[in-house]
């Protein structure tokens, strides 16, 4: 999505991912569908930002 939509990513790792990464572990330790719910909420999240995009973008993107 980011690249889709030309966000650039940060170059140096934020302090905090270690521990984001270890929650979202910890709940697929737990709970293993949970990525399933997890996916489609990402890709509702996308579709939406997509949707939010001129649609002189989207045209270009489909040629």
């Amino acid at each position: 999505m980011a690249a889709d939509l030309g966000i650039v990513p940060e170059l140096e790792p934020r302090p905090d991912h270690a521990s984001y990464l270890a929650s979202w572990l910890e709940i697929l330790k737990n709970e293993k569908r949970f990525i399933f719910a997890a996916a489609a909420h990402a890709q509702r999240a996308v579709n939406y930002l997509h949707e939010l995009q001129p649609a002189d973008g989207r045209a270009r993107e489909a040629a």
